[in-house]
């Protein structure tokens, strides 16, 4: 996430009830269905690379990782497990706790600086555009400035930085149209919900309407609410509410980040549409997991938060000791509903359901013994 207002998605889209483009004349089931099931399958493991002694070539750095706000329980425990992994292999990874101030963020760089950290990662939303003086210094300091889990792979990154890790967010909206059109037959009345600050939001909610213009049927619209990341405690359950009570018919809630969900649920119970409006969302956070065990959400497109800790480093480790590496984050969408939720364990875990294929095939690819 970031504090960097985009604007596409309310000139797109308004502030009200928005068509979703020019639909296809009849509904595609057999897409949407065969996207979804392509994610419903347990992720194999394909090397990104080639296989390097990461203990060796890591040995004595360190890095410095700045979640989007450490009270995001996503970034969180993506920052949790990149430190874990890195202890394995041998080296030092350190979050700068925040709750999502941009003066703490510039905080954070400066004590990279003055502590002689090699790298700094943005995780999860930190803008670099708001620290464009900071990641100057850190440069003349010969520290690296790398973004994880921001930017689109159909977006630009700030040039400023010197690798960032993308994700195809709009590939994710299409997964979350094909599952929304095949639960409704091709006739979705759905509440998208975003924050239009978070940059990957525009693209993402795109990938959803584009395909919903593409593979649902002429019935099928949409509402678009905004609620920016400090009001989401607020907006979402008033506006989802209100949606609700003016529409009737409304069978989909798409609130993007699944963290928005907490803030969902009531506006369902308060108004007598818990489990008549469905939700289905993205990131796969745990305790959103458990929300699927007790039926309160129906799916959620997860990423192992381990396999996400494990790409970033493995994508860092190969800048830092001058390896080639790549700017796609290497993490496979894996769709969790009532059928599965239950093997991420109750509680749900971060990095349980997806198998392990992961742990073994980066262990291996480090050359770790």
């Amino acid at each position: 996430m970031n504090y960097t207002v985009l604007s596409a998605i309310a000139c797109a889209f308004g502030f009200g009830l928005a068509a979703s483009g020019a639909h296809a004349s009849t509904s595609d089931l057999d897409a949407a269905k065969a996207l979804v099931a392509e994610h419903s399958v347990l992720p194999d493991f394909v090397p990104p690379g080639a296989p390097f002694d990461a203990h060796a070539c890591m040995a004595g750095k360190k890095i410095l990782t700045m979640p989007v706000s450490s009270a995001n329980p996503f970034t969180k425990n993506i920052a949790i497990a990149m430190t874990q992994v890195a202890k394995q292999i041998g080296f030092e990874v350190k979050e700068w706790e925040n709750q999502a101030r941009p003066t703490q963020w510039v905080q954070g760089m400066e004590y990279a600086i003055n502590n002689k950290f090699d790298a700094v990662d943005l995780l999860g939303g930190v803008n670099p555009a708001v620290l464009g003086p900071q990641i100057a210094e850190a440069k003349k300091a010969g520290i690296k400035v790398f973004t994880s889990h921001l930017y689109d792979t159909i977006q630009t990154p700030d040039p400023s930085v010197s690798l960032s890790m993308r994700v195809p967010y709009h590939e994710v909206g299409a997964l979350l149209a094909s599952w929304v059109t095949m639960k409704t037959g091709g006739h979705v009345n759905a509440v998208i919900v975003g924050s239009d600050e978070i940059i990957p939001t525009a693209p993402f909610v795109k990938g959803i309407t584009d395909t919903l213009a593409k593979i649902c049927g002429p019935d099928c619209k949409f509402k678009y609410i905004n609620a920016p990341v400090p009001e989401w405690s607020t907006k979402i359950q008033s506006g989802v509410q209100s949606a609700l009570i003016a529409d009737p018919t409304i069978n989909y809630v798409i609130p993007i980040y699944d963290s928005m969900s907490q803030f969902v649920v009531p506006a369902l119970t308060i108004t007598g549409r818990k489990g008549k409006v469905k939700i289905a969302t993205f990131n796969g956070t745990p305790f959103v997991i458990d929300m699927i065990q007790k039926g309160d959400v129906e799916m959620d497109v997860g990423e192992s938060l381990g396999w996400i800790a494990r790409s970033i480093l493995d994508g860092y480790m190969r800048d830092m000791c001058g390896l080639k590496t790549y700017t796609t984050l290497y993490v496979p969408f894996y769709i969790f509903d009532k059928s599965n939720a239950n093997n991420a364990g109750t509680p749900a875990d971060y990095d349980r359901g997806y198998g392990d294929k992961h742990v073994s095939g980066y262990n291996k690819l480090w050359e770790l013994k």
